[in-house]
């Protein structure tokens, strides 16, 4: 049998370290795949030829958006050729939906089979696109386990496949962690999540550093860790330290969390340490948002448990006050805010099911290759 030609798009960072779980589980089951990729140095790793660099691809913000536009656009036209050519039996788009929506109608007109891992978070934002990505794709690869009935009834087919966190490597040990940062076994630890794109960390530091700040001076905690980026500016942060290296390091030593929204919330209740959940953006943007979003809570802990697991505090909301008062309480392991929250987490976790999930996607792939 001729090996398949499979080709994996990675836009951004993240995209390029799930898809490279992918290659590895499509080696397993074809060791003479042709693996052709856009992505980065995970997905080499994995043994996928990386023909187009995904580097500088990913912008947040409209004028960064509009300066990658050309490459973007460039980019696009090479890989509609290739498809029209027929040099891939299979496309595998990862996340990265602006892009990957029209990548994916040029495979679909170009009668190559599509798999969209990590769907776009239509429910959220876009319902009425739905329309147009069941035109463009064959197979929704999707990780949270509400999707797979939003995409049915747009007339998706999706399989929930679980969530690439539960594939990545062991996290390190409390005890080890604090070993490594030099963090006394015994120390009451709050740990601060501010983000690692300059605009939100800008946003929501003050306000994080103020709480942090009061949380200590009043003996709710005996240390501050933030999770900083190589980049980042944490002015004030003199009575905290700064760690500007692996973010799971700075979670395996908290006994809880402030924390921005997005993937950092699902991790931190994986982890089983309870959180607050802050964020701050542009004004203009969140009252966008505020007319777009369709889903009641931004947390990844709450959405997937279908209720209020976690306190979550936006834009004018996000005071020191109230950040204070809503952390203070998750600083007491004997507490029955953190009873309620670790019995939540208990909850998401047994709806997230366990680890395979790049497994499973290369068995869809397999349905698509019909092999």
């Amino acid at each position: 049998m001729i090996p398949p030609r499979i080709l994996i798009t990675a836009g951004e960072p993240s995209g390029d370290l799930h898809g490279a779980r992918v290659a590895r589980a499509l080696r397993e089951r074809w060791p003479d795949a042709m693996i052709h990729a856009l992505g980065g140095p995970h997905l080499a790793a994995a043994g996928a030829e990386v023909r187009w660099s995904a580097d500088g691809l990913a912008a947040m913000g409209l004028v960064e958006v509009i300066e990658t536009l050309p490459a973007h656009l460039k980019l696009l036209r090479t890989l509609k050729r290739a498809c029209e050519a027929g040099a891939y039996d299979l496309l595998i788009t990862i996340d990265y939906p602006g892009f990957h929506l029209r990548l994916a109608e040029a495979a679909h007109a170009a009668k190559v089979p599509v798999l969209w891992y990590i769907a776009p978070q239509l429910w959220a934002w876009h319902p009425t696109r739905a329309a147009r990505l069941a035109r463009a794709v064959d197979r929704l690869a999707v990780i949270l386990p509400f999707e797979p009935a939003f995409f049915e009834a747009a007339g998706i087919p999706s399989t929930y496949v679980g969530h690439p966190l539960l594939d990545r490597e062991a996290p390190p040990t409390r005890t080890a962690a604090r070993a490594s940062l030099g963090i006394p076994s015994a120390a009451r630890v709050l740990a601060l999540f501010p983000g690692s794109r300059r605009g939100e960390i800008g946003r929501l530091w003050p306000a994080y550093r103020a709480a942090a700040q009061r949380l200590l001076k009043d003996g709710h905690c005996s240390r501050v860790v933030v999770a900083g980026t190589p980049w980042g500016d944490y002015p004030g942060s003199d009575e905290m330290q700064v760690v500007r290296a692996d973010p799971s390091l700075v979670l395996a030593t908290a006994d809880a969390a402030l924390a921005k929204s997005g993937t950092t919330t699902l991790e931190t209740a994986l982890a089983d340490v309870p959180m607050v959940v802050a964020y701050r953006t542009n004004p203009v943007t969140f009252w966008l948002a505020r007319r777009l979003v369709t889903v009641p809570w931004v947390s990844l802990v709450n959405l997937i448990a279908e209720r209020e697991v976690v306190p979550e505090l936006m834009q004018r909301d996000a005071t020191p006050d109230r950040l204070v008062a809503q952390v203070a309480p998750l600083l007491d392991p004997a507490s029955p805010e953190v009873a309620a929250q670790r019995a939540g987490f208990a909850e998401v976790r047994a709806r997230l099911g366990g680890a395979g999930a790049s497994a499973r996607v290369a068995q869809l792939a397999g349905e698509l290759l019909g092999r």
